[in-house]
């Protein structure tokens, strides 16, 4: 027998669901590349186990850490969008106050000037 030939079924034998047939052992057993190749699977398959224990088991205090981290950046966004439209207010107003001397300005000017004229 051949690596090519036992190779795809070397994955299934690792994890214990599949028997290789007599050929197939007797073959693995002699055979160095294919024996690496077992024991590669079997390690794949311990990470694979080690993360899903660590994914479906969560840390003590994960979930209250998370809330409040979003509480905090909840938080900071109010705040934030308080400063941002006090600013947008105050900007408003020094505009609208500029606009207002401007205006009155101009209009303190041309009277000026028409007093001027008249005399």
């Amino acid at each position: 027998m051949r690596c090519e030939q036992v190779a795809d079924s070397l994955a299934e034998a690792a994890d214990g669901s599949v028997l290789l047939a007599a050929d197939a052992r007797e073959h693995v057993e002699q055979c160095l590349r294919c024996q690496a190749e077992v024991v590669q699977y079997r390690k794949l398959l311990r990470a694979l186990r080690a993360l899903r224990v660590d994914v479906l088991e969560p840390s003590p205090g994960l979930l209250t850490d998370v809330l409040a981290a979003l509480e905090e950046e909840s938080e900071r966004r109010s705040v934030r969008l308080l400063l941002h439209g006090r600013r947008a207010a105050y900007l408003g107003g020094l505009a609208a106050a500029a606009t207002a001397a401007g205006v009155g300005g101009a209009i303190v000017i041309a009277s000026r000037g028409r007093r001027l004229v008249a005399s």
